[in-house]
């Protein structure tokens, strides 16, 4: 392992066991708190996160984005039912959202199906 690869793994393991603010380790009577918006870095008081936050403020940024891409581009379960043969997405797990057709017995979304309405 080279210098710099246990260089910032030190970084790592201090980041999640001590206040990215001050340094102080996290102990039975000091609790951390994590970065609300990135889960990346603890505090041990709101005045240690505002003074880091210049430093913090970039890395927080594109974690919170990475997260909420995480959660946005996530694959909805998969149904036993299949994909909607119009929109070719993957049926809602509820079959209250679908709709069967009865010019040709296939079941489709809602989504499909409000759009054939609305045409």
């Amino acid at each position: 392992m080279s210098a710099d690869n246990a260089e910032s793994e030190k970084k790592v393991i201090m980041m999640m066991f001590c206040c990215a603010g001050c340094g102080i380790a996290e102990v039975d009577d000091i609790k951390l708190m994590q970065c609300a918006a990135c889960d990346l870095v603890r505090y041990c008081s709101d005045g240690c996160q505002k003074d880091h936050m210049p430093q913090h403020k970039k890395d927080c940024k594109k974690r919170a984005a990475e997260l909420r891409d995480e959660i946005l581009f996530k694959q909805p379960e998969s149904s036993h039912d299949g994909d909607c043969p119009i929109c070719l997405l993957p049926l809602p797990i509820d079959s209250r959202k679908t709709i069967l057709t009865g010019c040709c017995s296939k079941v489709i979304c809602d989504g499909c199906s409000f759009a054939y309405i609305m045409r």
